[in-house]
């Protein structure tokens, strides 16, 4: 009997020998390849983990000096935070904070850079949308409709597109369209939720071109 199980051990062995010999090595870089794949996940992830901390850093000390309203400071830090967490969050929404503080200052040109950098590097196109609806306000500001417009024109989330039908709306009325400025005014509204206290502010436009929201078929804009 002993003699009988040794035999089968043994053809067991054999035939594992067998199998280990043909396809040993295809195994072994497998399993190397598929280990090495995990190690090199934790070690982004680790990476991630590790940018995201030092980016949180620098955004609270971008923070301070935009309270501090350090114009220096705050671009000197935001220039650093650019160049090494270009890819990170915290830099996009870092270089919103601080075109808001440079635009309050009276550095128009400061602030339209930094928008422009977070509309094309942040990789949240909400992010993008509020930059691109923010260089629309300045650009309608200083009166360069068209720049306006071509920063209204670009793809936006849903969630924004009433926001930009105002905008529009704003663009519009200032270069005398108002037939134009009504129809991206109404397309706001109805867009809008009807909670939202910024519809107010938008059926106030409409109001003020002699349009009652109340009514679907209202008159044409008085000229």
């Amino acid at each position: 009997m002993a003699s009988q199980l040794d035999l089968e051990e043994q053809e067991q062995l054999d035939q594992l020998k067998h199998f280990w010999k043909r396809y040993g090595n295809a195994i072994t870089w497998l399993l190397i390849v598929v280990l090495g794949a995990f190690a090199a996940y934790n070690g982004w992830q680790y990476w991630q983990r590790k940018q995201a901390a030092e980016a949180a850093v620098m955004y609270e000390q971008i923070e301070s000096a935009a309270k501090a309203g350090d114009l220096t400071r705050l671009e000197r830090a935001l220039a650093d935070m650019q160049e090494r967490y270009a890819g990170a969050t915290y830099a996009h929404q870092a270089a919103l904070l601080a075109a808001r503080v440079f635009y309050d200052k009276d550095k128009a040109d400061r602030a339209k850079a930094a928008l422009a950098w977070v509309a094309d590097k942040a990789g949240d196109e909400g992010l993008q949308a509020v930059a691109r609806l923010r260089l629309a306000g300045i650009a309608l500001e200083t009166k360069a409709y068209d720049e306006a417009l071509a920063q209204l024109s670009a793809k936006l989330p849903a969630e924004f597109a009433a926001l930009a039908d105002d905008r529009r709306g704003d663009v519009l009325l200032a270069q005398g369209k108002k037939a134009e400025a009504q129809a991206e005014y109404r397309k706001a509204y109805k867009g809008m939720d009807e909670r939202a206290e910024y519809r107010r502010l938008v059926e106030v436009k409409l109001n003020a071109l002699g349009v009652d929201v109340s009514e679907p078929a209202a008159a044409e804009v008085k000229k």
